[in-house]
């Protein structure tokens, strides 16, 4: 499948460590040649880290795509009525924005971007990353991976001796996972090893 001229959008949240590999899965999209409009929320435009600064990554993400990125409650709305995107990924998504996807909270401007995108029956991507998958949050994943266009790019722990439940996404199967989630089929095999 082309992803030429396909309409992609690409939310992050606050998982900083994954920041580096997820740059490189977009500008590899980019060359696709999608469009693609990035949403950050809160905490990714606002918190500095020891992966980098917001401003840097605000700052890359404009840089790949050519747009400025959507900031703001207000502006992922009209992702919805406006049926903006293909296709949403929330890359990364951390295990709080889990949670509040699968109790439908709507309190950033990643969650208004995947509320508005689905009520178009169009599909969301997600691509985890949390250390409680396999805890608190391996029930709203099972939710999650129950609910109608909702996709995961495959996932696997990442350091099963010293973070046992933890889980992260293989940002390299972004594309392949985009490809298949368009045509509305989950990824297979969704669980890989690192």
């Amino acid at each position: 499948m082309s992803l030429s001229g396909k309409k992609i959008g690409i939310a992050f949240t606050g998982s900083f460590c994954t920041y580096a590999r997820i740059f490189e899965a977009l500008e590899a999209l980019q060359k696709e040649g999608a469009v693609i409009q990035t949403i950050f929320s809160d905490s990714a435009q606002s918190i500095d880290s020891r992966f980098g600064t917001a401003e840097s990554f605000l700052k890359r993400a404009e840089e790949i795509t050519g747009f400025p990125p959507i900031l703001t409650i207000k502006d992922a709305e009209p992702i919805g009525p406006k049926s903006l995107l293909d296709l949403l990924v929330i890359f990364p998504c951390t295990g709080n924005t889990l949670a509040k996807l699968a109790n439908g909270i709507t309190d950033t401007p990643v969650l208004m971007a995947a509320k508005a995108h689905l009520r178009n029956d169009k599909p969301l991507l997600l691509s985890v990353s949390t250390n409680d998958a396999l805890g608190l949050n391996m029930k709203n994943i099972g939710l999650l991976i129950n609910a109608k266009n909702i996709f995961f790019i495959p996932f696997g722990q990442d350091n099963p001796v010293k973070k046992p439940t933890s889980l992260i996404s293989h940002p390299e199967l972004l594309i392949p996972s985009i490809e298949s989630a368009l045509n509305k089929q989950q990824i297979q095999p969704l669980i890989k090893a690192w």
